[in-house]
Protein backbone atom coordinates (compact mmCIF):
# COMPACT_ATOMS: atom_id res chain seq x y z
CA UNK A 1 0.00 0.00 0.00
CA UNK A 2 2.85 2.36 0.85
CA UNK A 3 4.48 1.71 -2.53
CA UNK A 4 1.23 2.61 -4.29
CA UNK A 5 0.95 5.88 -2.37
CA UNK A 6 4.57 6.75 -3.19
CA UNK A 7 4.07 6.01 -6.89
CA UNK A 8 0.83 7.98 -6.92
CA UNK A 9 2.55 10.95 -5.29
CA UNK A 10 5.38 10.82 -7.82
CA UNK A 11 2.99 10.91 -10.76
CA UNK A 12 0.67 13.55 -9.33
CA UNK A 13 2.96 15.92 -7.47
CA UNK A 14 6.29 15.71 -9.27
CA UNK A 15 6.24 17.83 -12.41
CA UNK A 16 7.27 16.25 -15.65
CA UNK A 17 10.25 18.10 -17.05
CA UNK A 18 10.83 18.26 -20.79
CA UNK A 19 12.36 20.81 -23.09
CA UNK A 20 10.15 23.02 -25.19
CA UNK A 21 11.97 21.72 -28.26
CA UNK A 22 10.31 18.37 -27.67
CA UNK A 23 6.82 19.85 -27.58
CA UNK A 24 5.43 20.41 -31.07
CA UNK A 25 2.51 22.46 -29.73
CA UNK A 26 4.98 24.97 -28.28
CA UNK A 27 6.19 26.00 -31.76
CA UNK A 28 4.47 27.75 -34.66
CA UNK A 29 3.04 25.13 -37.04
CA UNK A 30 5.64 25.69 -39.76
CA UNK A 31 8.47 25.34 -37.26
CA UNK A 32 6.96 22.17 -35.75
CA UNK A 33 6.60 20.62 -39.24
CA UNK A 34 10.19 21.52 -40.10
CA UNK A 35 11.52 20.07 -36.82
CA UNK A 36 9.65 16.81 -37.40
CA UNK A 37 10.80 16.47 -41.02
CA UNK A 38 14.38 17.48 -40.36
CA UNK A 39 14.74 15.26 -37.30
CA UNK A 40 13.60 12.28 -39.40
CA UNK A 41 15.99 13.34 -42.17
CA UNK A 42 18.90 13.52 -39.71
CA UNK A 43 17.90 10.18 -38.21
CA UNK A 44 18.15 8.39 -41.53
CA UNK A 45 21.32 10.28 -42.48
CA UNK A 46 22.94 8.88 -39.34
CA UNK A 47 22.12 5.23 -40.01
CA UNK A 48 24.54 2.77 -41.54
CA UNK A 49 23.36 0.69 -44.50
CA UNK A 50 24.12 -2.86 -43.36
CA UNK A 51 22.96 -4.42 -46.62
CA UNK A 52 21.76 -3.42 -50.10
CA UNK A 53 18.08 -3.42 -49.15
CA UNK A 54 18.75 -1.14 -46.18
CA UNK A 55 20.93 1.14 -48.31
CA UNK A 56 18.07 1.60 -50.80
CA UNK A 57 15.59 2.22 -47.98
CA UNK A 58 17.84 4.85 -46.40
CA UNK A 59 18.58 6.52 -49.73
CA UNK A 60 14.86 6.77 -50.55
CA UNK A 61 14.00 8.26 -47.15
CA UNK A 62 16.93 10.67 -47.18
CA UNK A 63 15.92 11.99 -50.60
CA UNK A 64 12.27 12.25 -49.55
CA UNK A 65 12.87 13.85 -46.15
CA UNK A 66 16.01 15.93 -46.71
CA UNK A 67 15.30 17.45 -50.11
CA UNK A 68 14.32 21.08 -49.76
CA UNK A 69 15.25 21.41 -46.10
CA UNK A 70 18.16 23.76 -46.82
CA UNK A 71 15.85 26.35 -48.37
CA UNK A 72 13.16 25.72 -45.73
CA UNK A 73 15.72 26.31 -42.99
CA UNK A 74 16.93 29.54 -44.60
CA UNK A 75 13.35 30.76 -45.14
CA UNK A 76 12.34 29.99 -41.55
CA UNK A 77 15.43 31.71 -40.16
CA UNK A 78 14.54 34.78 -42.22
CA UNK A 79 10.86 34.68 -41.26
CA UNK A 80 11.61 34.32 -37.53
CA UNK A 81 14.80 36.43 -37.41
CA UNK A 82 13.29 38.56 -34.61
CA UNK A 83 12.34 35.50 -32.50
CA UNK A 84 15.49 34.47 -30.64
CA UNK A 85 13.90 31.31 -29.19
CA UNK A 86 12.99 30.00 -32.64
CA UNK A 87 16.37 31.02 -34.08
CA UNK A 88 18.16 29.22 -31.25
CA UNK A 89 16.12 26.05 -31.92
CA UNK A 90 16.82 26.20 -35.65
CA UNK A 91 20.53 26.76 -35.07
CA UNK A 92 20.99 23.08 -34.14
CA UNK A 93 20.50 22.07 -37.76
CA UNK A 94 23.35 21.86 -40.25
CA UNK A 95 23.05 23.81 -43.44
CA UNK A 96 23.81 22.54 -46.94
CA UNK A 97 22.77 18.91 -46.47
CA UNK A 98 20.81 18.48 -49.68
CA UNK A 99 21.17 14.93 -50.98
CA UNK A 100 22.81 14.46 -54.35
CA UNK A 101 20.22 13.28 -56.81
Amino acid sequence: MMAFILLFALFVFVPCYSTASDQADEWPADIARFIEQRDLCDHFRGEEPYDEERRKFLEKNIIELCSGTDSKLANLKEKYRENSVVIERLSVYEEDIEPNN
